[in-house]
């Protein structure tokens, strides 16, 4: 394989993510399925499919940093451009986070919407704002669509009421696509600043899986300014993540460039087998939790991820297969307009009354959730070909 081809594996891996994390979202809407598929409760030590997903697309983030940055570079971006790109992806993923967090604590009765319709209005207001207009629209058509969308958000935010006491928009926590925003600005700013240096992207991996350990082993006291400082990092847990997967790209990159498209495989399989025998050594002490974000997690679930990239990358670039990934195709190249689609696939069919029905029970159910999950990505790309692709 020629080293200046494009990397299908971490698109592969990226849409296999996806699929999945729209997936195990849609289990709530079924009955009498495996535990193994759920999320494992935050006392119990263990972890079902569910609690891979999460850490995984932080992996996958990571990954991809190396070669989107590097292309902002090529295009002449200087470092306060790269910085200032940085700074305001994270607000779009904090600003989309917290609004979906608050549909979640919606006091429905006393906003005057139902959380779904709040849902559907949040993310039109996200498309029109982040959505990657056509160049040939003119900037005022532009800036209009993407006015009305802040004005959405800013009249959702007015008329907010969460909770039983009916409090107004709030920061319960930052929700999922805030921890990404989080861990994304972290690893982002150590990679950019850092000049994408292999020490620099190292030492910030130390640094965050360190204050992660420490944690854990009751080496910081709670409550004070660090701890505030971390908490919405899960202590350095996420960016150790995001951190991680960019230290795998940035070997992988080095080589393929220099031709050993062959050679890296093994290299990787060894770093996840050892990332993986360090988070079950380290499980008596820690344990496997997501809640908790407890180191042992964080090391098998990035073992699983360099495991999952190396299938794909065996099978999309060495084998040239990755037309058999192309039905989940859009999750890997429009990844935030597929995780937004579903949230008005629920207040549709919510209001139709499909959800009335009783819910689908064991293997039907299952296979009803994956069908769900490839309609909602397909649906993503028939948009995309319509002119709507979200880019922060």
């Amino acid at each position: 394989m020629n080293s200046t081809q494009r990397v299908a594996s971490i698109d592969i891996t990226r849409a296999l993510t996806m699929l999945l994390m729209i997936f195990v979202n849609d289990l709530w809407s079924l009955k009498d399925i495996p535990g193994w598929l759920e999320h494992t409760a935050a006392q119990e030590d263990g972890m079902g499919v569910a609690d891979a997903v999460f850490p995984a697309f932080l992996f996958i983030v990571g990954m991809s940093l190396p070669y989107a940055i590097s292309n902002r570079i090529k295009k002449g971006d200087s470092i306060f451009q790269l910085v200032r790109h940085v700074v305001e992806r994270s607000i779009g993923l904090l600003v989309m986070g917290l609004f979906l967090v608050n549909g979640e604590n919606l006091n429905a009765e006393a906003t005057g919407i139902s959380r779904g319709v709040w849902n559907m209005l949040c993310c039109t207001g996200f498309i029109l704002i982040w959505n990657q207009y056509p160049a040939t629209w003119p900037k005022t058509r532009q800036n209009i669509f993407k006015g009305l969308g802040i004005a959405i958000l800013l009249a959702l935010a007015w008329i907010c009421r969460g909770g039983d006491e009916a409090q107004r928009f709030s920061t319960y926590w930052w929700g999922i696509l805030g921890l990404i925003g989080w861990a994304y600005f972290a690893s982002a700013l150590i990679y950019a600043l850092g000049k994408g240096k292999f020490a620099a992207v190292l030492g910030g991996w130390l640094v965050f899986s360190g204050l992660s350990i420490a944690t854990h082993a009751h080496l910081l006291p709670r409550g004070n300014f660090l701890s505030t400082l971390l908490s919405p990092l899960d202590n350095g847990a996420m960016p150790s993540l995001v951190m991680g997967g960019t230290l795998v790209a940035m070997i992988f990159r080095s080589y393929t460039s220099a031709g050993k498209w062959k050679q890296v495989i093994p290299l990787l399989l060894g770093i996840a087998v050892v990332l993986a025998t360090a988070g079950l050594l380290t499980r008596p002490i820690w344990e496997i939790s997501k809640i908790r974000a407890t180191p042992s997690w964080v090391m098998i679930c990035s073992a699983l991820t360099i495991g999952l990239f190396l299938i794909t990358y065996w099978l999309g670039d060495l084998q040239q297969k990755a037309r058999w990934f192309r039905v989940i195709k859009p999750a890997g190249t429009d990844t935030l307009l597929c995780y937004l689609i579903p949230y008005f696939a629920y207040t549709i069919l919510t209001m139709t009354g499909v959800f009335a029905m009783e819910a689908l029970a064991g293997w039907v159910g299952i296979l009803k959730s994956l069908l769900f999950s490839i309609l909602m990505i397909q649906i993503a790309g028939l948009l995309n070909k319509a002119g709507i692709r979200l880019k922060l």
